[in-house]
């Protein structure tokens, strides 16, 4: 990795000489090992495990878009056991309540009888959470956790209780389903960094996966890294030099997909109701370096903008009537934009 040729015009994160390089070039095997690992239990989504990792090394939250039985809770259990890190799983149905989230205050005696509030932590506190079916609680709910993402805290009886480092949540949504949900707020989904979609594996893959899953004995995997080598590896990944030619890119992609801006195409201003903001140029930006550093790279190249632009921005663009009634499809319209990059 050492070898590799910046891009001129650097104007964004700084490499502190040799010391970050060579970690750099520690991190890459392992990372490699990282996703090896994760791919021998998931089978036939590589693409989806890459956007996880992507998401965890940026520092953000996902929401994974897919049908039952495609492996979401598989995929979150298996990346906290190679990752180290403590998962927990919240079940999402629509009598779940806040407090089930966060936790709440129980009055608890001790031996000489005083009693006093204690706050129980509920299963917000963990590094990996498993939000699973988030769209199935009430809105009511859906903003306990949200908030608790953002702020990475829990407030309860006006004292703040921080969560874990790291902490991030990888929400799970049915897109089929639509009876008995609460779809989620456009301003909550910005909240996520990236929408990753699961498909169905290919045939190899699932035959394998048949093989794997149906006998006596279970794959396992060990711990390849730990929390505070995680933390090291998304402070590196904030320092790693983004080049004019990405960071105007990035601009030029995320500006392009809003109605109102002089840069839209006619197809963008008949199509889209809403566009990105700036925290989706913020979020493709971070997750553009996390790929480069998880594909043993220095710094991001076009490539990697063009691969999570899907991604990071599909959830940000809100589409018109008339493009729904038609068919328009989201990635669609972002991969076109996405495309005139190269």
């Amino acid at each position: 990795m050492s070898e590799l040729q910046y891009s001129s015009g650097i104007s964004a994160g700084t490499l502190q000489g040799e010391a970050d390089v060579a970690e750099a070039d520690r991190l890459a095997p392992v990372l490699r090992h990282v996703r090896q690992a994760i791919g021998g239990i998931v089978l036939g989504q590589d693409s989806v495990i890459e956007q996880v990792l992507v998401t965890i090394l940026s520092g953000g939250h996902a929401l994974l878009m897919g049908a039952p039985g495609l492996g979401k809770t598989l995929l979150v259990n298996t990346a906290s056991r190679v990752l180290g890190l403590d998962a927990t799983r919240i079940q999402f149905t629509p009598d779940l309540m806040p407090s089930d989230i966060t936790g709440a205050e129980i009055l608890d005696q001790d031996a000489d009888g005083r009693r006093a509030f204690r706050f129980l932590p509920g299963p917000i506190f963990g590094q990996l959470v498993l939000a699973d079916e988030i769209n199935r609680a009430s809105p009511r709910t859906q903003s306990a956790l949200l908030q608790a993402m953002a702020e990475h805290r829990v407030t309860q009886g006006g004292k703040d209780y921080a969560l874990p480092r790291p902490f991030h949540v990888l929400a799970t949504q049915n897109p089929i389903e639509q009876e008995g949900t609460y779809p989620l707020p456009e301003a909550q989904l910005d909240r996520f960094m990236l929408q990753i979609s699961l498909g169905f594996p290919n045939r190899d893959a699932e035959r394998q996966m048949l093989l794997q899953t149906t006998g006596a004995m279970t794959p396992t995997v060990s711990a390849l890294m730990d929390a505070e080598s995680l933390l090291a590896a998304q402070n590196l990944v904030r320092r790693l030099p983004v080049g004019d030619q990405i960071v105007d890119a990035i601009l030029t992609l995320t500006r392009s997909l809003r109605p109102e801006d002089p840069s839209a195409s006619p197809e963008v201003r008949e199509t889209v109701s809403y566009g990105p903001g700036p925290r989706a140029a913020q979020a493709l930006m971070v997750a553009t370096r996390a790929r480069a550093l998880l594909d043993g790279r220095l710094a991001p190249s076009l490539d990697d903008v063009v691969a999570l632009a899907g991604p990071v921005l599909s959830h940000r663009i809100g589409l018109g009537f008339g493009a729904r009634a038609s068919g328009t499809d989201r990635e669609v319209l972002i991969r076109k934009q996405a495309q005139t990059l190269l």
